[in-house]
């Protein structure tokens, strides 16, 4: 599939079959394509905490309150995106231009995380509600957490819905000459 395809594919799935299992080899290569992902000199500053069975249970709790997100008791894997330290060059460059790298670095890999992922037939969303307190102790994450991504096959029936998306006139300039 060439990445055109899985971007107009891929959608953020909420409804899981939690009676199937994520195979280790796609998580694996998952995981690859995030570690291939660029990033502000190559620092990578990212670690991914991948909870699988009663890991995952202990997580979906985490991810869930005023409303928001009760589905994700029936996810089979959580990866949870948290800090790294910067390499040398990447925490300078950081400091001197006041730039927040590590978010834009982590934001990146996730992307390519959840494109292996439709690529692999998985469905995922990226989660950004969560208790940091409760998510890091359930999962005993050390760094900052950025942001959960639910993995699994999404439930039969669960069909592709229309994209809503600005018009490309609308996100793009060109600048010429």
């Amino acid at each position: 599939m060439d990445f055109l395809s899985i971007a107009r594919s891929r959608q953020s799935t909420r409804v899981y079959d939690g009676s199937r299992s994520v195979e280790r080899e796609k998580l694996v290569a998952c995981l690859e394509a995030a570690r291939l992902a660029p990033s502000a000199c190559n620092s990578q500053p990212w670690h991914f905490t991948v909870c699988i069975g009663d890991a995952a249970k202990r997580i979906a709790p985490c991810t869930q309150g005023m409303g928001m997100n009760p589905w994700t008791n029936e996810v089979p894997v959580f990866v949870v995106v948290s800090e790294a330290p910067y390499n040398l060059t990447a925490g300078i460059g950081a400091a001197v231009k006041r730039q927040d790298f590590k978010s834009n670095d982590i934001g990146i890999a996730a992307a390519y995380f959840t494109a292996e992922a439709a690529a692999q037939g998985l469905g995922t969303c990226i989660l950004g509600w969560f208790d940091q307190k409760k998510l890091a102790k359930a999962c005993g994450c050390s760094g900052r957490i950025h942001l959960v991504i639910a993995v699994g096959y999404p439930k039969e029936g669960d069909k592709l819905r229309e994209k809503s998306r600005r018009e490309f006139s609308a996100l793009v300039d060109w600048v010429e000459s």
